[in-house]
């Protein structure tokens, strides 16, 4: 896959995704959102894959926000548009992805970075990672589901905190409050992605998409979430999979999945 603003590779069943940026510290453009768009539509749908890897190229930034210079004139129609358009393209296509996405934070992580990294499903930061949300400092607010998903993440209280104050709080803080799962020295930041998605990998494949779907759905006010678990539990009962991994379990031995 050939991109401009991004480099996307796929190797042994994990599709590794880099912002490749670094002189801007990995900024988000409307280039960048259009190529995450892509590969992430292209994560969804291949059966290649079976995790994906989303880290920010060098060791200062993962993602040190927006690209303020394009939408600095925009109006309130443009404003919503850019929203609405990121939301569903690439921040809730990641949340939703029927592929676990692995956020490998290396650095600042802010605005939009933070965003990005908060729609990832797992995130793991290195020792020298910042991650805030700064826009009330420009007049705004997140706008890529940032109330929401630090909310969801780490409480009301705190949310509103580092929303209105803009602060920034250390790798060692975020892992405190739930903010990321992981902290490892920076040397180690990706071998610990790949430790976790090579365990992924070897799970039944839509066993795991149905968990994803079932997890999401607790924090979705329109829908029963409890009623999405049971229909997803169901579900597993007709595949290809499931009976793999009960032959295998009384057979004691290791299943082979397949994803069907």
């Amino acid at each position: 896959m050939t991109y401009n603003q991004i480099l996307a590779e796929v190797k042994e069943n994990i599709l590794y995704i880099t912002i490749n940026r670094e002189p801007k510290l990995n900024a988000l453009n409307k280039e960048v959102l259009a190529e995450l768009a892509d590969v992430i539509a292209f994560a969804a749908k291949s059966d290649e894959v079976r995790g994906v890897l989303l880290t920010g190229a060098g060791e200062k930034a993962f993602v040190a926000g927006a690209d303020i210079s394009e939408f600095q004139n925009y109006n309130l129609a443009e404003g919503k548009e850019l929203a609405k358009s990121g939301h569903a393209n690439v921040f809730d296509a990641i949340e939703n992805c029927p592929k676990p996405f692995v956020a490998a934070i290396n650095g600042f992580a802010l605005g939009g970075g933070l965003e990005l990294a908060m729609a990832c499903h797992i995130r793991i930061a290195s020792e020298n990672t910042k991650l805030g949300l700064p826009e009330v400092t420009l007049g705004l607010i997140p706008g890529y589901g940032g109330t929401q998903r630090l909310t969801q993440l780490v409480g009301k209280g705190r949310a509103i905190e580092m929303i209105t104050t803009a602060n920034m709080i250390t790798a060692e803080k975020a892992a405190q409050i739930g903010l990321v799962n992981y902290v490892v020295p920076q040397a180690e930041l990706i071998s610990k992605a790949e430790e976790i998605l090579k365990k992924i990998k070897l799970k039944a494949p839509l066993a795991i998409a149905s968990a994803i779907k079932a997890v999401n759905a607790s924090a979705d006010k329109e829908l029963n979430g409890f009623e999405v678990e049971i229909n997803e539990f169901a579900n597993c009962f007709q595949t290809e999979d499931f009976k793999e991994g009960v032959t295998a379990f009384l057979e004691k031995r290791k299943a082979v999945f397949k994803g069907k």
